[in-house]
């Protein structure tokens, strides 16, 4: 028998051992951990569907105005998200698509369908108007300015507004609604 088989250790030797197991197993999970965190690896669940915005578009020096010509107030107390649609003009069927896109994705918001709007930038198609989230806006070129990568030859972008007026995600044109909603349901949890 060798002299470092299980049966031959002393219990002291064997206690050693497994502190020293439980060492390792420990800073070795440790330094995984942060070798997964510094070289940027996420989860697949925990990714956005849209592009994260860094920095984020500040909206708040650039308040915008509905069309009826009431001021747009942010209002961050009342904790509501905005989906912003900032079309090009003569975006007519496309933009009723999408509109009919975003109007299931609030539904499915249920009760925290009213923490929700959705924000047109600009006069929508008269199909649009019947969405009771629906917030038009006047097309204020300053404000559209500020939306990153607003023109955009694919087609109509969407963007993610914060309950302040940042600007914090945008969703190419040709988005898969269903990623907004995973995306807009794990910032609502977020209150």
């Amino acid at each position: 028998m060798n002299a470092t088989s299980p049966e031959r250790l002393s219990p002291r030797s064997r206690g050693r051992w497994t502190l020293i197991a439980l060492f390792g197993l420990f800073f070795g999970a440790m330094a995984l951990a942060g070798v997964l965190r510094f070289s940027g690896w996420q989860p697949t669940a925990h990714r956005n569907s849209g592009q994260l915005l860094q920095p984020p578009a500040d909206l708040r020096t650039l308040p915008p105005t509905l069309a009826n010509g009431q001021p747009y107030a942010w209002n961050p107390e009342a904790r509501t998200w905005r989906i912003l649609v900032a079309p090009s003009a003569g975006c007519t069927s496309a933009c009723v698509t999408l509109s009919q896109g975003l109007g299931k994705v609030w539904q499915l918001f249920g009760h925290n369908a009213d923490n929700v709007e959705i924000l047109w930038l600009g006069t929508p198609p008269a199909e649009v108007h019947g969405m009771p989230a629906l917030r038009v806006l006047r097309d204020q070129p300053d404000l559209r300015a500020a939306l990153p990568a607003v023109d955009d030859p694919a087609g109509t972008p969407v963007y993610v507004i914060d309950p302040n007026g940042f600007v914090i995600m945008r969703y190419a044109p040709g988005f898969d609604m269903a990623g907004l909603r995973k995306d807009l349901a794990t910032l609502l949890k977020l209150k």
